[in-house]
């Protein structure tokens, strides 16, 4: 899919879910995090509103939604604390594709960003484990913005640092919180729904594929 108007110089990658599959990982700390509180976590609710939303907003909703005692930053701090133990052994493995995709974006001269609402120490672990480090140029995370996915603060701060118009770049998202901050941004943003998120509206998407190698084949061809 070409970029309508000026020419595309640049793909800003969401994280999690679209270059590494995590979710499920999430999912299973998150159930770990709320268990001492009895609440049983379903798939469905962490379809519906957990995933691909950053994990000082997801206490704020579970403290809402199951009338919890406990404050939301404590049951933050603690998913954050599990995440950083996982990743300290491994990090999060690549989606299928993923390797391939950021390889042919460098081989086609595109810069890159990787722009999250989740963590800098998750990607730092991405970028040191799967041997594309020098190919990413800027890094946008949760510690980054007052205001992170769905809020555009992210993306536009990339946008920002890297010297681009939303014209310039295009987004690549699996949910649809972080469709809403690409396009708040002003980007077009493609679509790649993961398990977790194939519920989720992307109406707002310039297109919406299967897979990354799916996008790429079109983007490329």
């Amino acid at each position: 899919m070409a970029n309508p108007g000026a020419p595309l110089q640049a793909i800003l990658f969401d994280h999690d879910g679209t270059l590494i599959n995590s979710e499920a990982v999430h999912f299973k700390l998150w159930q770990q995090t709320l268990t001492p509180y009895g609440v049983e976590l379903t798939d469905a609710y962490y379809n519906e509103t957990m995933a691909g939303v950053p994990t000082s907003q997801n206490g704020v909703d579970v403290v809402r939604d199951f009338n919890l005692s406990a404050e939301p930053a404590e049951l933050a701090n603690t998913k954050t604390r599990l995440t950083e133990e996982h990743l300290h052994k491994a990090p999060f493995p690549l989606m299928p594709g993923a390797l391939e995709t950021m390889t042919l974006c460098h081989e086609q001269g595109l810069r890159i960003a990787i722009v999250t609402g989740g963590s800098k120490y998750s990607v730092q672990r991405t970028l040191e484990c799967y041997g594309f480090a020098d190919w990413v140029e800027c890094v946008v995370a949760v510690e980054d913005v007052e205001h992170s996915k769905p809020a555009p603060d992210c993306y536009l701060m990339a946008l920002e640092q890297m010297g681009l118009t939303a014209e310039q770049a295009m987004a690549v998202e699996d949910t649809e919180h972080g469709l809403a901050a690409a396009v708040a941004a002003g980007l077009q943003c493609v679509a790649i729904p993961t398990e977790q998120s194939m519920g989720h509206d992307f109406s707002a998407a310039a297109a919406v594929y299967q897979s990354l190698s799916a996008w790429t084949n079109e983007q490329f061809s």
